[in-house]
């Protein structure tokens, strides 16, 4: 127990801030021009992308604007349990992502991946092919990974690495320090930069 602690806050130290704000803008940029942002992660990391998809949407409504007003468009790949079992049963596993992504990814929209140890051209063929196919259709990638950061850190515009490298921690500390990054995005750093940008707009005279 006293082990876990004492490297959890080892962790915490080591979180690139720089990276965190890059992961801000570009979601940030995906809400202002109404581009749609696309979840993906297998295992612990699905229930985190399902997580964060439902901070995304609902944590980042400013209290008190109209209802009117712009939200985040988000979805998670995982959360469609007969699509996901469809594609696996007809396809293999490798297709789960990607050919949910096909109709509906495009140009600016935002895929976010969540993996322990960063996906790998092998064994997380499911998650590779989903970044392949983000940038190809030009879309921006956020990786959340651990240990070495894997093809995500390389394939990714930016990816937040916990930096951890060693079991039996390495997997839950990740994992428990991706859901609090996320915390961390949706419910503080984005609230504040929406927050900042409706100002702006009530000064300028829109409702």
């Amino acid at each position: 127990m006293e082990e876990f602690f004492k490297e959890f806050k080892k962790i915490i130290d080591k979180i690139p801030r720089k990276e965190l704000e890059k992961v801000v803008d570009i979601l940030f940029k995906a809400w202002k021009n109404k581009k749609t942002v696309f979840v993906i992660g297998c295992g612990g990391s699905a229930s985190t992308a399902t997580h964060f998809t439902c901070d995304l949407s609902k944590s980042t409504i400013l209290s008190g604007h109209s209802i009117r007003a712009k939200r985040f468009k988000v979805m998670s790949m995982v959360d469609n349990i007969p699509l996901v079992s469809a594609w696996t049963n007809d396809e293999g596993w490798q297709s789960v992502f990607i050919e949910q992504l096909r109709p509906w990814l495009g140009k600016d929209d935002v895929l976010v991946g969540f993996s322990v140890h960063g996906g790998n051209i092998v064994w997380s063929k499911n998650l590779t092919m989903a970044m392949q196919f983000a940038k190809s259709k030009r879309a921006k990638i956020i990786g959340f990974s651990g240990f070495n950061g894997g093809a995500m850190k390389e394939m990714a515009d930016v990816c937040i690495v916990v930096p951890i490298d060693k079991e039996p921690l390495g997997t839950p500390i990740i994992e428990s320090v991706h859901v609090m990054l996320h915390h961390l995005i949706c419910g503080i750093m984005l609230r504040d930069k929406l927050n900042e940008d409706r100002k702006k707009d009530w000064e300028g005279g829109e409702k």
